[in-house]
């Protein structure tokens, strides 16, 4: 089993590197993939710390989808982290790697320090469910509720577990762990948490049976 963690990063080099040290720490095994704008103005800052994926901005679900379904084939299990995720328990992958196995096809969560099992703001999913949906993130969101729509479809697929004990906390400006910069304050606008609210209930309203039927064809769950 294989397992590799997408960051979407844009404007925050140093972030990337605290993660890096962050992975050493909890000496996890899982690939650690950057994904990175091509027009980030600190690309160069990112590229002198690891190698990245680099292409167009699409934003946070843009950029994790197109990441997401060119590495579905090539590891078993994917993961999603916010640049502003750091674990903190030591080999939580492979407490990741047990129960995604136990599960089969399915979606396991830890805890965040935040929402905790709430919301899974940093979640990991078998890559059978993004090669058949061809997505990680209802690709009309832009940066916002992804986790509300990965908790609803493990939910729908009754495949979710929460781990309270893997411990992945998330550095946010609202747990007062850091400061609202340029990249949360656009993320958080009202523009785009209008915009994301609506295509989410349109998703969950419209699209989440279908997306439920998709998989269990395939067999998976």
């Amino acid at each position: 089993m294989t397992l590799a963690v997408i960051v979407p990063s844009r404007g925050r080099p140093q972030n990337i590197a605290d993660l890096i040290e962050a992975w050493a720490l909890t000496e996890t095994e899982a690939a650690l993939i950057v994904a990175v704008d091509d027009d980030d103005p600190t690309l160069d800052d990112y590229l002198d710390l690891t190698p990245c994926e680099v292409g167009p901005r699409l934003r946070m679900a843009g950029t994790l989808n197109a990441v997401a379904t060119k590495h579905a084939g090539d590891y078993t299990h994917l993961g999603f982290m916010g640049d502003d995720h750091r674990p903190r328990t030591l080999h939580w992958d492979q407490q990741v790697h047990t129960e995604l196995d136990r599960l089969g096809t399915g979606i396991v969560y830890g805890n965040d320090l935040l929402q905790g099992e709430a919301l899974p703001t940093a979640f990991f999913l078998a890559a059978d469910i993004v090669s058949t949906l061809g997505w990680m993130a209802p690709p009309t969101l832009t940066h916002l509720f992804i986790d509300n729509a990965i908790l609803d479809l493990g939910r729908a697929l009754n495949v979710i577990t929460y781990l309270p004990d893997v411990i992945i906390e998330h550095v946010h400006p609202v747990a007062g762990k850091a400061a609202w910069d340029d990249g949360y304050v656009e993320a958080n606008s009202d523009d785009v948490w209008t915009h994301d609210e609506r295509a989410y209930r349109n998703w969950r309203a419209n699209h989440l049976a279908d997306d439920v039927a998709r998989i269990r064809a395939a067999g998976y769950v």
